[in-house]
């Protein structure tokens, strides 16, 4: 081979090397995503499966963030899902730091702001449901959730940028499968998630950020009999896992159907 010959072969060969290079980097140029903040629901746990804190093992794949991934993904687009849902995770955690979450930045929060600049530019979106753990753990949820859901909103606008979408979510009623029994008790805890759920919808709507309607796509507070049982019941047992017998239930965590129900929620308010 003459010398030409083999310094054009030797040439061709070398572009062709850094086109290889260059095809998966000008990909990832092409790389937003989709930020899943809140507690267990937002780390999609079930009790088959899926951890309550971000680190080690990867969240059960069929949360409503795995799902709603699929529903807002365009097929030529490259929409990577980010979890940083914390089981157990209250507003109060969220902005302080919960020891059992672990988060280099000391908090979800910090974590996610980090994450938004980082990445400014390139979020598509962000979905955040928080404020069921105040409701279960404390008697002073209201005050709580909000003095602190404003707090966190604004953070996350500010590291988001004005035009990233971030979308909260009402909350279904964990507790109406326990408390069929009792008519008074059942009457009671739709009253306080009721008004709960008008707290969280009038906090996000202060903010300018869209809600999903998870309360109504359970039903919750429908008791229209259906075969015997209200509505809210038969829905909440049939997406959720509180009508489970051991050793999977029961539990207060939706189901595939459940989460399913959650992200085509979202995917019915994103812009």
């Amino acid at each position: 081979m003459s010398i030409q010959r083999w310094f054009l072969a030797a040439f061709a060969i070398v572009i062709s090397v850094a086109a290889v290079l260059a095809g998966p980097a000008r990909a990832n140029d092409d790389i937003r995503y989709y930020l899943s903040l809140g507690d267990s629901l937002a780390q999609g746990y079930q009790p088959i499966g899926g951890p309550s804190s971000p680190l080690g093992f990867p969240g059960y794949n069929q949360g409503y963030a795995d799902q709603l991934l699929k529903l807002a993904r365009d097929p030529g687009g490259h929409l990577q899902l980010v979890k940083l849902g914390c089981g157990g995770e209250t507003t109060t955690t969220m902005l302080a730091g919960a020891p059992w979450c672990g988060f280099a930045a000391g908090s979800q929060l910090a974590e996610a702001t980090r994450f938004l600049r980082a990445h400014r530019g390139d979020i598509a979106f962000v979905t955040i449901d928080i404020g069921g753990n105040d409701l279960i753990q404390s008697g002073a949820a209201a005050a709580a959730v909000q003095a602190n859901l404003p707090k966190i909103l604004h953070e996350l606008r500010d590291a988001a940028g004005p035009s990233v979408p971030i979308v909260g979510m009402t909350s279904y009623n964990p507790f109406l499968a326990d408390s069929f029994a009792n008519p008074t008790a059942l009457e009671d805890h739709d009253d306080a998630l009721a008004g709960f759920n008008d707290l969280l919808e009038s906090l996000y709507a202060a903010a300018g950020d869209p809600v999903a309607g998870v309360e109504n796509a359970f039903a919750t507070s429908d008791t229209t009999p259906v075969d015997g049982v209200p509505r809210d019941v038969a829905r909440l047992c049939a997406w959720a896992w509180n009508c489970t017998q051991p050793p999977h239930g029961p539990d207060i965590h939706p189901n595939d159907a459940g989460y399913a129900a959650i992200a085509q929620a979202f995917d019915a308010v994103l812009p």
